[in-house]
C-alpha cells in the first residue's frame, strides 16, 4: 500500500523523461513554409492585346438585314395564349389569392380511387367476417352436442336486475360506514364491500353489454 501511494503522490507518474538541452524551441520553427511553385515566370511568352488608343473608332455602318418589328410580331401571333391563372377574391377590395391551393376546387373527388375502400380494410372485413363464422361453428357444434345452452332474454334480464339490487344493498352497506376506520377489522370489512362492489359493476356490466349469453352444462 505504501508503494502505490509513493507511485502517484507527485500527480502523476514518478518518473519523467527530461527533455534534452540541445530540443529547445528556435526562432521562425513554427511558422507554416510555401508550397514550391509550380510554374516559373516566363517573360518571353507572349502577352495579352494592348489597350485601344484613344484616337482609335469601331467599325461603323454596319446593319443587320433582320426585321425585329415583323419577326416580334409574328412570334406573338403564333404563340400559344397563355390561361389565365385561377385566383379568388375574399374581399370587395380585390385581394386575390390562388384558387389551386385553397382547398375550395374538388381535386379529390375526381381522383379513380375516390369513395373505394382500402384494401387493408377489406382483408380486415374478411378475417374478420370469417372468424365470426367460425365461432357460429363453434356455438352450434356445443349446441347440438348440448355441452352450452343460450339463456333467454327473460332470465338475462332477471339477472340483471339483480344484480343491480344486489349492488344498491352493498353501496347501501359501504355508505353506512364509519369515516374513521380505526381498527383492523373495519379496514378489511371496507376492502371487502370494494371489491365485491367492483365485481358486480362488471358482471353488470358484462351483461349490457353482451344480448347473447350461453352458459355451459353441468
Amino acid at each position: 500500500m505504501q508503494k502505490f501511494k509513493t507511485a502517484v503522490k507527485t500527480m502523476g507518474p514518478a518518473k519523467l523523461e527530461i527533455p534534452s538541452p540541445k530540443d529547445f524551441l528556435k526562432k521562425h520553427s513554427k511558422e507554416k513554409t510555401l508550397p514550391p511553385t509550380e510554374k516559373k515566370f516566363d517573360r518571353s511568352e507572349p502577352r495579352k492585346p494592348p489597350v485601344p488608343l484613344r484616337t482609335d473608332h469601331p467599325v461603323m455602318g454596319i446593319q443587320c438585314e433582320k426585321n425585329f418589328i415583323n419577326t416580334n410580331a409574328a412570334d406573338v401571333i403564333m404563340a400559344v395564349a397563355k390561361k389565365p391563372k385561377p385566383v379568388y377574391v375574399d374581399r370587395r377590395t380585390g385581394d386575390k389569392h390562388d384558387l389551386e391551393t385553397s382547398g375550395l376546387v374538388p381535386k379529390y373527388i375526381n381522383k379513380k380511387d375516390y369513395g373505394v375502400t382500402p384494401e387493408y380494410i377489406c382483408k380486415r372485413n374478411k378475417e374478420a367476417k370469417k372468424a365470426q363464422e367460425e365461432y357460429d361453428n363453434y356455438i352450434q357444434e356445443n349446441l347440438r352436442k348440448g355441452a352450452i345452452k343460450r339463456v333467454s332474454d327473460e332470465e338475462r334480464e332477471a339477472v340483471l336486475q339483480g344484480l343491480k339490487k344486489k349492488w344498491e344493498e352493498v353501496h347501501k352497506e359501504f355508505q353506512s360506514l364509519s369515516v374513521f376506520i380505526d381498527s383492523i377489522s373495519k379496514k378489511i370489512r371496507k376492502q371487502k364491500l370494494e371489491e365485491e362492489m367492483k365485481q358486480l359493476e362488471h358482471d353488470i356490466g358484462v351483461f349490457e353489454k353482451h344480448k347473447i349469453i350461453y352458459i355451459a352444462n353441468k
